[in-house]
């Protein structure tokens, strides 16, 4: 084979083909050596054999993170070999050694100082030529900026700051030697710097968790999984040397697996690894580089074991007996469910069990079955069970698991589990037997009618007698014969000839009829009809001027689907078009006023649909109101318009009996002006005298007066009179022993001898005049104040009658007893003039 010298150029690559921005060149095979400009030198002596030599020139860009790779095969040129050969053989050729130190070292994360000095190349033309030393290559900058930079006239290689090896694993930087002129006397340098690991990686475990599973009872030494964790510092090294060990169990019990501290194995230590104690278990794995020393860094992990479930444990039944109760002649019905306990996980083949009945099951009356979602045993009756041959069956049933049981380390042998069944067959009324159920008669041709010719009886399956039991033969048959409806005997009613059609070569067959003294009962069941009209239950509402919605509820007595849910329309247009429904819920819906519509009284027709097609027409009335709440209205419109309010019910009653109090008053007066026409002076001065203004409104109390002057009584001393002034003003005061009665009798001044000057025949007018009006008045308003007083409940009123004190002259309002008596001129009248914050008080009264 050919050889190839070192530092032979081998060809040349095109790198710019295929990545334009490499920043890292490096080849696979260390033989060789590849420059930025794309040639291959070899590094040694390489020999070429007769197959073709193959490596791959790595490019990367570190910036962009792009990698590409370059596959070059080397091939023999054959005449050139020859040539070369033949030239060996003639002239001897001197190696010149190579310029330049070895590979060089540079310290992981090295913390300087930089610029840091890595090694220094150097020519051996330098002792007869000036030579300039430049570089090229991954990290290499003239300007000291750069990773790498070489100076110009000593070849030093310095490191301007730290390297992570993670990152750049190593650098070839390719070094020229030149002279000042441009001559290059050495072929270019590849300069390796390797970059020296430092344990700046902790290890870490290819997985956030690792779940393996074991079964149950699993001997020691059982491998459960493995725990794999890496290291991304330099490979086969004290830094990438991994020890694993657990740190802690949850459970915190007994130690059950062991980890092997270089492989990370988990396998099991614990002989007895029971999943109903202990279902699963977790474990926090550390490891640790250095091969597990103090100094090491680490990280934990953690796995999960599952414990598997094996059949160990065996079904036994929760009650060793059970009793039940069938009716006779049942088939195919349940009629008892058995149950079992497991401690196995549920669902699995180690807890479902399989029933079997062992023992007094000879006849297959009876079968038991698993329920798949209950786990338990049905019992079933099979075939008909006769009360009259067993009135009780007594089974004993067994219980397995499906899948077959293995026997849990150091425990003893179970034996199988059992229950007893006791089995009570009730009696059902059955219908009669014949015995035999086909009877022969033998009669001789021509007999007498009305001859016996045997007897055919039924039995009770539960009696085993014929009382009760009764015989018919049912129509369409031979009329030959006619049987007992007691007895059973048999006669017959013809003359038997074996030569008439009916008879089939001399025989007749009849089918008989026995009838016990059963009862049976007969359910009719009335399915619910759509028969009612949906109905609205109220139809009377009042909305008040902040329009709100009403509720409209409606009502069907029929059952569903012939009630609910109800459709609501409003039949007439007109109306529709000023109201609106809005639905609520299935049954309800909310009427609300559509714009600003007035107020009034509307008499809206809605009808209601049920579920079942059937409408109810319904008139809903609504009043509009002019409001703030829905008791003002009183079921009565209400405009409010200026200062008016409503009056209420007292104060209506009020102005009644003070326009019935002002009628009576006129009327005494009238009566007491017409008693005479000598004194008719008189008599108006009296009727006058009795309407005054009083400033008391309880007897018994004095007023002060400037106006009151003594009165000169010749019977009574130290008493008080009137003054009446020019504009016929009278004041009626109490004297002092003096009473409204006083004034009556005589003795006494009144007011017609003042006036008059004292003449008797006046004083006696005004006096009668006075006590006719006070008896005409005095029973019908004690009646009327007597009502006045009770209330609503016909209790007395609090305001009845009180006394006041002295409230001053000529107040514009008067009492404000439920009884007083208005003698203003305005009346009522000033209701009407109330300012809007008196509302309130109003409505309060109306209220009361």
């Amino acid at each position: 084979p050919s050889e190839l010298e070192a530092d032979t150029l081998v060809g040349r690559v095109d790198l710019k083909e295929c990545l334009q921005s490499a920043e890292f060149i490096s080849s696979s095979d260390g033989n060789f050596k590849i420059l930025e400009d794309g040639s291959v030198y070899t590094t040694s002596a390489v020999s070429l054999s007769s197959e073709k030599k193959t490596f791959t020139i790595l490019l990367k860009d570190i910036q962009e993170e792009v990698q590409k790779k370059i596959h070059v095969s080397l091939v023999e040129d054959e005449k050139k070999t020859q040539k070369t050969r033949h030239a060996r053989d003639t002239v001897l050729k001197r190696t010149k050694r190579r310029w330049g130190p070895i590979p060089s070292v540079m310290l992981e994360n090295s913390l300087g100082p930089f610029p840091l000095q890595i090694q220094q190349v150097q020519s051996d033309t330098a002792q007869n030529y000036t030579i300039y030393y430049s570089a090229s290559g991954p990290g290499i900058d003239q300007d000291p900026k750069g990773l790498f930079y070489i100076e110009r006239e000593t070849g030093n290689i310095f490191a301007t700051r730290a390297v992570d090896r993670e990152q750049y694993p190593s650098f070839q930087i390719i070094c020229f030697a030149t002279t000042p002129d441009g001559y290059s006397p050495e072929v270019p340098l590849v300069h390796t710097i390797r970059i020296e690991d430092d344990n700046d990686n902790a290890p870490y475990f290819t997985q956030d968790l690792f779940e393996f599973s074991v079964p149950e009872n699993s001997k020691p030494g059982v491998i459960v999984g493995k725990m794999t964790a890496e290291d991304r510092d330099e490979p086969y090294t004290l830094h990438t040397t991994l020890k694993y060990r657990i740190v802690a169990q949850n459970p915190p019990v007994t130690p059950a697996f062991s980890l092997h501290g270089d492989t990370g194995v988990v396998s099991v230590l614990l002989p007895q690894l029971d999943r109903e104690l202990v279902p699963s278990y977790t474990l926090l794995v550390e490891v640790r580089d250095m091969a597990g020393q103090p100094f090491g860094l680490c990280t934990t992990g953690t796995a999960v074991i599952r414990i598997e479930d094996t059949n160990d444990n065996a079904p036994s039944f929760k009650q060793t007996q059970y009793e039940t109760r069938v009716e006779e002649n049942r088939v195919n019905v349940e009629i008892l469910r058995v149950s079992v306990v497991d401690l196995d996980e549920p669902g699995s083949p180690g807890s479902g069990a399989v029933y079997e009945i062992i023992r007094g099951n000879d006849d297959r009356s009876f079968e038991i079955t698993t329920d798949k979602n209950t786990n338990e045993g049905i019992l079933c009756v099979v075939k008909g069970l006769d009360y009259e041959s067993a009135k009780q069956r007594i089974l004993v049933i067994a219980v397995n698991n499906e899948a077959p049981y293995m026997l849990a380390p150091h425990s003893q042998q179970l034996s199988q589990s059992t229950s007893s069944v006791m089995v009570h067959v009730l009696d059902v009324d059955e219908g009669p037997v014949f015995k035999p159920c086909q009877l022969r008669l033998d009669v001789k041709e021509c007999e007498e009618i009305g001859t016996s010719i045997g007897r055919y009886v039924a039995e009770d399956p539960e009696t085993g007698n014929s009382e009760g039991i009764s015989y018919r033969i049912p129509p369409g048959q031979c009329n030959w014969i006619s049987i007992d409806e007691n007895s059973g005997e048999v006669r017959t009613i013809k003359i038997l000839d074996r030569d008439v059609a009916e008879m089939r070569q001399g025989q007749c067959d009849i089918s008989v009829l026995a009838i016990d003294r059963s009862t049976g009962t007969i359910q009719v069941f009335i399915q619910p009809g759509n028969k009612n009209y949906p109905r609205i239950t109220k139809t009377e509402y009042i909305i008040c001027r902040d329009r709100k919605p009403i509720c409209l509820t409606a009502q069907d007595s029929d059952e569903s689907p012939y009630s609910t849910p109800f459709v609501y329309h409003i039949t007439d247009r007109s109306l529709a078009s000023m109201w609106k429904i809005t639905r609520h819920n299935d049954n309800s819906v909310y009427l609300s006023p559509k714009d600003d519509i007035p107020f009034g009284i509307y008499n809206i027709p809605v009808s209601v649909t049920d579920n079942g097609g059937k409408v109810g027409e319904n008139h809903i009335t609504v009043n509009l109101c002019d409001c703030i709440t829905p008791t003002e209205c009183n079921g009565k419109t209400r405009l409010l318009s200026g200062g008016n309010v409503t009056l209420g019910v007292w104060a209506i009653l009020a102005m009644i009996l003070g326009s019935l109090l002002l009628l009576l008053i006129l009327i005494t007066i009238c009566g007491c002006c017409g008693s005479g026409v000598m004194h008719r002076h008189v008599t108006d001065d009296c009727a006058n005298h009795n309407l005054i203004i009083s400033n008391t409104e309880a007897p018994g109390e004095e007023v002060m007066d400037h106006n009151i002057i003594p009165l000169q009584n010749t019977n009574d001393q130290g008493g008080y009179g009137i003054k009446t002034g020019d504009q016929q003003t009278f004041e009626m005061v109490k004297g002092r022993g003096h009473t409204l009665e006083s004034v009556k009798g005589g003795g006494h001044q009144t007011l017609g001898s003042v006036k008059e000057g004292g003449g008797q025949p006046m004083m006696d007018t005004c006096r009668y005049s006075y006590s006719e009006w006070h008896n005409f008045t005095h029973p019908r308003l004690g009646e009327k104040v007597h009502l006045c007083r009770q209330d609503e409940e016909q209790k007395h009123s609090e305001d009845y009658l009180l006394s006041y004190n002295y409230e001053g002259k000529g107040s514009l309002a008067g009492s404000v007893g439920c009884c007083s008596d208005q003698h203003e001129e305005e009346a009522l009248d000033f209701l009407d003039q109330l300012e809007p914050k008196f509302r309130t008080l109003a409505e309060t009264c109306v209220k009361r």
